[in-house]
C-alpha cells in the first residue's frame, strides 16, 4: 500500500513547495505577521492530519474491498459488537482532537491578546467606505475606493489593482504592536486583511478588538468581507506599512496638514464663495460622494434612493437640506457627511443640488451657513 499512496503524499507536499503566487491561488495566504504565519502553520498541520487520516481510512477500506471480495471466495465475518473496538475508536479520535486543539487554542489566545499596544487605531465602517482615527494623535480620515468609474462601467481597461485601490490608505508602522478597535456607523461590515490574519466584524453599537505587528514594509490589500449592501464589492482596504521612523514622519506631517486645514476653515467662515465656484466644486463633490446613490442626473433609484431633481425638500426646505447632508437620516442609507467633507465642499455640494437639473432655487449655501447649522445642532 505504501507504493500506491506515494503519489498522493507527493501531491500533498506540493502545497508547501509551490511558488508564493501559486500558493495564493491554491492555499491560504502565509502573511507578513507572526500571527498570520502561526495561522498558516496551524492550517497546514490540521490539513496534513486530515489527509493522513483520510489516506489510512480509505486505504484500509479499499484494501478490504479488493482483497476480501466475493469473487475470491471471501466470507463476511459475523459479529454484533466488540467492546475493545468501541473503546479503541473512541479513544483514538479523542486523542487526535486533543492534539489538534492544543496548537489551535494557543494560536487563538495569541490572536485575541491586544494588550499593551504601541498604537491604537479606531476603524469605522460605513456604506461604503472606511474611517480611520489614530488615538491620541488628532489624525483621522476616510478611505474610499479610487478605481475610476469608467473602469467599473467597462469604458476603460481594468488596472492591476482593480477595485483594490483607495485614495487614502491606512498608514501603519512596522515592528510595533497596533491595536484595532472596529465598529460601524450603519450596517454590519467586516475588516479583512489576509496578510495580517485579521478579520473582524464591524457591528453598529459594538466595538470589536484585533491587533497586528507587521514585519515587512509594503502595500497590503484587503476587502470588506461582509455583504453590506449594493456596493459591497467597492469597499477595499489598503494598508501602507512603513518603517517606524518613516511612519513617525508621516504622522507628524499629517497632524500639521489637518491643523492647517482647520485654520483655513476658520478663515473661510468670514468669506463668501462665488456661485460659479460653488457650482464647479459642488459638481465634483456630488459625482464623487452622491452620484452612486442619487445618480448623476439627480433622479435617484426608485424604491431605494430618493430623487433630488424636483425634490420638495431641496426646493422648499433649505435648513432641512443642510441638516440631512450634515447628519444623515436614521434608518436609511443616507449617512452623515459632516466629517467626510470639508466645510467648503459641504457648502458647494448643497448649492449644486439646489441649482442643478432644473432645480434653480437661485440661492447659495456658504461655509458660514454650514458652521451656523453645526452650532445649532
Amino acid at each position: 500500500m505504501g507504493v500506491r499512496v506515494k503519489p498522493i503524499l507527493l501531491l500533498l507536499s506540493l502545497l508547501t513547495t509551490l511558488p508564493v503566487g501559486a500558493q495564493a491561488r491554491l492555499n491560504m495566504t502565509e502573511g507578513v505577521t507572526e500571527i498570520s504565519q502561526q495561522v498558516y502553520g496551524l492550517h497546514m498541520t490540521i490539513l496534513t492530519i486530515c489527509a493522513v487520516i483520510g489516506l489510512l481510512v480509505f486505504g484500509a477500506m479499499f484494501w478490504a474491498i479488493i482483497h476480501h471480495r466475493k469473487s475470491k471466495g471471501a466470507q463476511a465475518a459475523q459479529f454484533h459488537e466488540s467492546t475493545k473496538v468501541e473503546i479503541l475508536w473512541t479513544i483514538i479520535p479523542f486523542l487526535i482532537l486533543v492534539a489538534m486543539a492544543i496548537p489551535a487554542t494557543q494560536t487563538l489566545v495569541a490572536m485575541e491578546d491586544a494588550s499593551e499596544p504601541d498604537l491604537t487605531v479606531q476603524i469605522t465602517g460605513s456604506q461604503w467606505k472606511w474611517h480611520y482615527r489614530y488615538f491620541n494623535e488628532d489624525v483621522e480620515f476616510y478611505s474610499l475606493l479610487a478605481t475610476m468609474p469608467e473602469q467599473i462601467s467597462g469604458r476603460l481597461g481594468k488596472g492591476e489593482n482593480y477595485l483594490l485601490e483607495v485614495d487614502h490608505p491606512l498608514v501603519l508602522p512596522t515592528d510595533r504592536k497596533v491595536r484595532f478597535l472596529i465598529t460601524s456607523d450603519d450596517v454590519i461590515h467586516s475588516w479583512w486583511m489576509p496578510a495580517f490574519a485579521v478579520k473582524k466584524d464591524a457591528v453598529p453599537g459594538f466595538i470589536n478588538e484585533a491587533w497586528t505587528r507587521i514585519e515587512q514594509p509594503g502595500l497590503y490589500r484587503g476587502q470588506c468581507a461582509e455583504l453590506c449592501g449594493k456596493d459591497h464589492g467597492f469597499m477595499p482596504i489598503v494598508v501602507d506599512a512603513r518603517p517606524p521612523e518613516e511612519f513617525d514622519g508621516w504622522l507628524a506631517q499629517r497632524k500639521t496638514e489637518q491643523a492647517e486645514a482647520k485654520a483655513a476653515e476658520q478663515e473661510l467662515l468670514a468669506m463668501e464663495m462665488s456661485r460659479d465656484e460653488l457650482m464647479t466644486l459642488g459638481e465634483q463633490v456630488y459625482q464623487k460622494a452622491c452620484a452612486a446613490c442619487h445618480q448623476a442626473s439627480g433622479e435617484g433609484i426608485p424604491g431605494a434612493f430618493p430623487a433630488l431633481r424636483g425634490s420638495d425638500m431641496v426646493l422648499n426646505d433649505r435648513a432641512g437640506h443642510i441638516d440631512i447632508v450634515l447628519y444623515g437620516k436614521a434608518g436609511t442609507a443616507m449617512q452623515s457627511f459632516d466629517k467626510q467633507l470639508a466645510l467648503k465642499e459641504l457648502a458647494a455640494v448643497i448649492t449644486y443640488e439646489r441649482n442643478a437639473w432644473g432645480n434653480d432655487t437661485g440661492d447659495s449655501v456658504q461655509p458660514g451657513d454650514i458652521h451656523q447649522a453645526r452650532q445649532g445642532q
